[in-house]
């Protein structure tokens, strides 16, 4: 059999040229069938669920539809979490698990058998897996296929405008990655969290809307909208939040308000500034230890301010993450009324096993699951992470040919 790289190529061209106008519920069984061009088998395509705790299988003709793999202690889960392929050996073949990356973000993986495998395979898999992760992320936009997929319970629809709001949950280039999880999945109403990477600064917004329910996901949506909308008009710090303080304030009048923290990073340099509207400071972990809170002047939620705010700034080492969090995080209390606080946070952050293959978007995974078996499941209020690793250098790498 032809594995050349010319054939990869070709087998590529053709898969793309053939997926360009198929309806989404036929691109598993296209790419199962283009699988078998090369020896392959019982394919299989899972997606993260929304909690981040199993990888699920989407049915389709041509694929092999089984049980929900775990994230944690699973073959499929270590090339999710580490984002590199993973070979298992079995009777009369390898199981090949290819995680499915939108650049940074996951996907999912997709798991392929072969007889054999050399590094032809290996390279054309790579390859596969990078196509398929594009397409279905394209198809994503315009079906729900892949909603219901990843869906493990029902969900709200305060939560459900959450979703659809957020971008992806983690990005990472050479100089810094950022990831983000929201509790409980399929409930959340209030938090959000938005970033965008323009030229050399990454801007970041976190926010908690008062309430629960649809009243709290409108409010987190008209929050974000304003944010974006003043980002997109390229104003500095103060400017965004009385842009986003003045959307909040006309539409939901003076009883109501959103925290933010607000932020701007700058890659190259690790020169951070921030806006603090009436939300937890940020964590600054160093060395893997959480060192302290970030505390700044705080200016008042979005919705009651009306005076510019002041812009703190810091400057990070490479290596430095920032932890967003919000208040769902530390007042959750116990059955004696304790709050968990933030001392309980950092002993957890301080826990916390590193791992350079998952990077922020493991870590944050990992320390949300730890948060929540400390306060012993319970989550009455939505709990949101979102974690910046900057490790700087210049932004203008480009690829070359060997």
């Amino acid at each position: 059999m032809d594995r050349s790289e010319g054939f990869g190529e070709r087998l590529l061209g053709l898969l793309l040229d053939r997926a360009l106008g198929l309806p989404p519920q036929l691109i598993a069984p296209l790419v199962a069938e283009e699988v078998a061009r090369i020896g392959g088998h019982e394919v299989s395509i899972l997606l993260q669920d929304y909690a981040q705790t199993l990888l699920v299988p989407l049915a389709g003709r041509g694929l092999v539809v089984g049980g929900p793999e775990p994230i944690t202690d699973s073959a499929a889960g270590r090339a999710s979490l580490g984002a590199k392929p993973v070979e298992v050996a079995m009777d009369g073949g390898v199981r090949l698990y290819m995680p499915l990356l939108d650049g940074s973000d996951q996907v999912g993986v997709m798991a392929i058998t072969l007889d054999s495998v050399d590094e032809h395979d290996r390279r054309l898999l790579r390859r596969l897996a990078a196509l398929v992760a594009d397409m279905l992320v394209t198809k994503h936009s315009y079906t729900d296929l892949f909603f219901q997929a990843r869906r493990r319970e029902p969900m709200s629809a305060a939560a459900e405008m959450q979703w659809s709001l957020l971008p992806p949950l983690a990005m990472a280039v050479p100089q810094v990655a950022v990831a983000g999880i929201l509790e409980p999945a399929y409930t959340v109403a209030g938090d959000s969290f938005d970033y965008a990477l323009n030229d050399n600064i990454l801007h970041v917004a976190v926010v908690d809307a008062m309430g629960h329910g649809l009243d709290a996901a409108t409010m987190a949506t008209v929050a974000i909208g304003a944010y974006r909308h003043a980002r997109r008009s390229d104003i500095d710090l103060a400017e965004k939040y009385v842009f986003m303080n003045q959307a909040i304030a006309r539409q939901f009048g003076p009883d109501h308000f959103v925290t933010a923290q607000m932020m701007h990073l700058h890659i190259t340099t690790g020169h951070l500034e921030w806006v603090n509207a009436g939300h937890p400071a940020p964590l600054l972990i160093r060395d893997h230890r959480g060192v302290r809170q970030l505390e700044s002047p705080t200016t008042l939620p979005a919705g009651f301010g009306d005076e510019q705010p002041q812009v703190s700034q810091f400057k990070l080492k490479p290596g430095d993450r920032l932890l967003c969090y919000t208040d769902g995080v530390t007042e959750e209390r116990n059955e004696q009324g304790q709050s968990f606080g933030e001392e309980r946070l950092i002993d957890c952050v301080n826990r916390l096993e590193h791992d350079e293959e998952s990077g922020v978007r493991g870590s944050v995974r990992r320390l949300s699951h730890l948060l929540k078996e400390e306060r012993e499941g319970r989550t009455s209020d939505d709990a949101t992470l979102f974690m910046i690793e900057w490790t700087g250098g210049a932004a203008d790498h480009l690829a070359t040919l060997d």
